[in-house]
């Protein structure tokens, strides 16, 4: 029996979604990108639709698409809203004006992706109507033979918010030589390479568009857990990411975001069982701890970026306490998360790759 759904007001039931794959490139400002991927994602396409949706670039994007690869479907949206709210309204107009799709693939416009990429993932979707998102195993474009920061191979969320993964875990990245080549149930799967069904996608509401971008795909993925469904990560697909294609990983904007992203999905999401608040405060010190590392190297806009993203996550406190009622109203599993510490596992214990941490 397929899990219970929390459906928005606005989804129509009576739409139909045609058996197949709708592969969605979110653009803004990544002309350079197109040129040198768009040719390799056309190449392994297995026959299914290309959709590059542009969220209100400045640079020659949209015609340099137009001019180039005619064969792509060309989604032109009104204002950059970042990776969620752009992803929001590009995948409701696959919906809507192009009869829609069974699932939806969401390379970023960065990825490098490789031939047979999409069988694999594909297959374990269509075996198992249980699993609403999945990812490939993600490694570096420019240091190939290492599984790559955004997502590795499938990723997890610790009792106090934050995120690892699968042979990447903070700053230490694990050489590819066959450990993760398994497929597996985890807790969440990037935003890079994610693969989705359509119908979880549109009848959960999408991706929480106050995130703008960073974690919002964690977001959905805890959501959609909620609801009954599972999380895998595909180790037979492998993608190249380049990562920071549209905002750097020195960008303290960056920072920001995945502060006040983190603290915006631990409220919403974590379990009703007394112990939000304790989690909070001791997140309050632990992310103060980590501003420590940045005035080390002299990076005071981070440390600045760690305060605004606090200061923005109280102020959204009322919106945020609203939406944790309201999917506590809607959850039908309870969702487990990594029981212990991964900064103390980290830092204080040493232990530096998901199978000293996890135990497989």
């Amino acid at each position: 029996m397929s899990p219970v759904l929390g459906v928005t007001s606005n989804y129509k039931r009576q739409i139909r979604f045609v058996d197949t794959l709708a592969i969605v490139i979110l653009n803004y400002n990544g002309q350079p990108f197109l040129a040198k991927f768009l040719p390799t994602v056309l190449a392994n396409t297995d026959g299914h639709p290309v959709y590059v949706a542009d969220g209100a670039s400045t640079d020659e994007s949209v015609s340099f698409v137009r001019a180039n690869f005619p064969e792509v479907r060309l989604i032109e949206l009104p204002y950059n809203d970042g990776y969620a709210g752009g992803y929001n309204m590009a995948l409701e107009r696959v919906r809507t004006q192009y009869g829609g799709a069974t699932y939806y693939v969401l390379p970023n416009s960065d990825i490098e992706v490789t031939p047979g990429w999409l069988s694999p993932v594909l297959t374990l979707l269509k075996n198992n109507p249980k699993i609403a998102a999945c990812q490939p195993k993600i490694r570096s474009y420019d240091q190939r033979e290492l599984l790559e920061h955004a997502g590795a191979a499938g990723g997890f969320v610790d009792w106090l918010g934050y995120i690892f993964c699968r042979g990447r875990v903070f700053a230490t990245f694990e050489t590819d030589h066959g450990q993760y080549d398994d497929s597996r149930q985890v807790f969440w799967a990037t935003g890079a390479c994610l693969f989705m069904r359509a119908d979880v996608f549109h009848q959960t509401g999408g991706f929480d568009s106050s995130f703008f971008a960073h974690m919002e795909e964690i977001d959905w993925c805890w959501r959609i857990q909620r609801l009954g469904y599972e999380v895998w990560a595909c180790g037979q697909s492998t993608v190249f990411h380049v990562g920071g294609g549209t905002l750097h990983k020195s960008n303290p904007k960056k920072t920001y975001l995945n502060y006040r992203n983190s603290l915006f999905m631990l409220y919403k999401n974590w379990p009703a069982d007394g112990w939000l608040w304790p989690k909070i405060l001791l997140r309050l010190v632990l992310d103060g701890l980590s501003s420590l590392l940045f005035l080390k190297v002299g990076e005071w806009s981070d440390v600045g970026a760690i305060l605004q993203a606090h200061f923005a996550f109280y102020k959204r406190l009322p919106i945020l306490h609203q939406e944790r009622k309201r999917l506590q109203q809607q959850q039908t599993t309870e969702v487990k998360l990594f029981p212990r510490s991964i900064v103390w596992q980290y830092f204080a214990e040493g232990k530096k790759t998901f199978k000293e941490i996890y135990g497989v």
